[in-house]
């Protein structure tokens, strides 16, 4: 009876996945192939047959590698989508062992990105842009407790 069973904390709705009809997913959407999060390239769907499921045939790239998987489900059976979240942050500081210094809209700070490999062009711009004295927004990818750097811009604001 002494033992309580104490969960992690979490944010709220954070959940990496939510179930899904595989019918739902249109192209441009996102499903989880072979465990990895993906944004659907192309969905073709094939006619009910003798055992009356039609099938999704669904192409996909992981949204971090850049790999592309494929998937057969039928179309009213449940598949799992990752929730994506997107922020921005402003780059501060690149450090010796390429650690990313990070500021949010709110002011909060953070040091724990490294540089981003993919897409490989990123990384040159990043580094660029940094060293051309420009303000740099860089948009993080999260997605089933993975956190990348997708993309860069500079801050025409500022």
């Amino acid at each position: 009876m002494g033992d309580i069973e104490g969960f992690e904390t979490a944010e709220a709705g954070a959940s990496e996945t939510y179930p899904c009809e595989a019918g739902q997913i249109r192209k441009g959407g996102y499903i989880c192939i072979k465990g990895r999060p993906c944004k659907v390239v192309s969905v073709s769907t094939s006619k009910t047959g003798k055992h009356g499921h039609a099938k999704c045939n669904f192409v996909a790239t992981d949204i971090f590698t850049g790999k592309k998987l494929e998937d057969i489900v039928p179309s009213t059976h449940g598949t799992t989508v990752p929730n994506v979240f997107r922020t921005e942050y402003t780059l501060l500081d690149i450090s010796d062992e390429d650690y990313l210094s990070l500021m949010d809209d709110s002011g909060d700070t953070r040091e724990d990105m490294k540089m981003p490999t993919y897409p490989e062009e990123l990384e040159k711009q990043i580094r660029e842009g940094f060293q051309n004295g420009d303000q740099l927004i860089l948009t993080l990818v999260k997605a089933m407790g993975e956190e990348h750097v997708m993309s860069a811009k500079k801050d025409t604001s500022a």
